[in-house]
């Protein structure tokens, strides 16, 4: 297919249009097929593309005279999409101008954008938001919803595990992806009705589905590398996401502590440097950037709103992967086949 083509909101997260730029030059430096259309306010993007080098038509600028604030709530941003650098990045999608829209701008109004002007896949009830988490195994962890729905029935869990491996097997190249459901134990009597539902649903779906369903998991275990893809409601989601990310702080300011706290500690902190390093680098965010709403009509790409070039870079990265092996088309050929087994299913009853 041509090279993938990129929609940039120039204009949000915490650093504006230097991180956002920086991230596209260094996605460009690996990738010179890449293409980009850059979307901000011309008088603050403009220096800061003339600043970079960049390959001779690799990007085009559009003027965006508003940007969506941090604070604004989804129904305020709706009303004023069409000028700003976040609605006429998504519209860009919607219009065919590009392949995938990244912002690192405010999530629910991203949401609520993006859900209002591209419209949810056929089979699909509710997007839901995914994401990458860093693990002990040999690859990371997809999990969704991790804020999107804080309420899910069992076909919307459904729905969320047949995108989240599809998501899998694009992302990480897995072939049949090792499916969970977040529960409060992995025994079968335990948990909602939602979740009982959605395990006997996906338990019958991984026979003629590219997944295998292993059940329930708990939250203890999302790190340990057993499992590709975990599936859950927004609300214990997001909740989840950010005690492991609280976490994961409180153990390297625990060990800066630690080893700031006499000079024998110091000591060992210089002989220690090696596999602190390889601590930082596996914890790091910027190393697991770009969370994707999985379910729409085009692709959406949300940065982390304090990602540095690097994080933008791996979240351009990950946009990149799914236009070159279309997500959208595989995540519509397993719904497909799950909607034809299931009215198999209810007709033969």
């Amino acid at each position: 297919m041509e090279a993938p083509r990129i929609a940039i909101d120039a204009m949000g997260g915490d650093s504006g249009p230097a991180a956002m730029l920086g991230g596209m030059a260094r996605a460009l430096k690996a990738d010179r097929s890449l293409r980009f259309l850059v979307i901000g306010d011309e008088a603050r993007v403009r220096p800061e593309l003339e600043r970079l080098t960049l390959p001779a038509g690799s990007v085009d600028l559009l003027h965006a005279a508003d940007a969506i604030e941090s604070s604004e709530k989804p129904s305020q941003a709706l009303r004023r999409a069409r000028t700003t650098s976040m609605g006429m990045a998504i519209n860009a999608v919607k219009d065919g101008r590009a392949h995938a829209a990244l912002s690192a701008g405010n999530t629910g109004a991203l949401m609520a954008i993006a859900k209002l002007a591209l419209r949810t896949m056929p089979g699909i009830d509710r997007p839901a938001l995914a994401a990458l988490l860093p693990t002990l195994g040999d690859h990371d962890l997809v999990m969704l919803d991790l804020g999107a729905n804080t309420e899910c029935d069992a076909q919307n869990l459904v729905q969320f595990a047949v995108m989240g491996s599809a998501y899998a097997r694009t992302v990480l190249g897995l072939r049949k992806p090792r499916v969970k459901l977040l529960n409060i134990g992995t025994e079968e009597l335990k948990g909602t009705d939602e979740l009982k539902d959605a395990a006997a649903l996906l338990r019958e779906a991984a026979g003629y589905l590219p997944m295998q369903f292993d059940g329930f998991t708990e939250g203890d275990q999302l790190s340990r590398g057993k499992v590709d893809v975990v599936v859950t409601d927004g609300f214990s989601g997001n909740i989840a996401l950010k005690t492991a990310e609280g976490t994961a702080r409180f153990v390297t300011d625990l060990l800066r502590r630690a080893f700031t706290s006499s000079l024998r500690s110091k000591a060992g902190f210089a002989l220690s440097k090696p596999a602190l390093h390889m601590l930082k680098v596996h914890l790091d965010p910027n190393n697991h950037n770009g969370a994707v709403f999985l379910g729409l009509n085009g692709l959406v790409v949300k940065s982390h709103g304090s990602a540095t070039a690097k994080g933008v870079a791996n979240a351009i990265g990950v946009a990149a992967r799914m236009v070159r092996n279309d997500i959208t088309r595989k995540i519509g050929d397993d719904l497909d086949n799950f909607r034809a087994h299931a009215f198999a299913a209810e007709a033969a009853k």
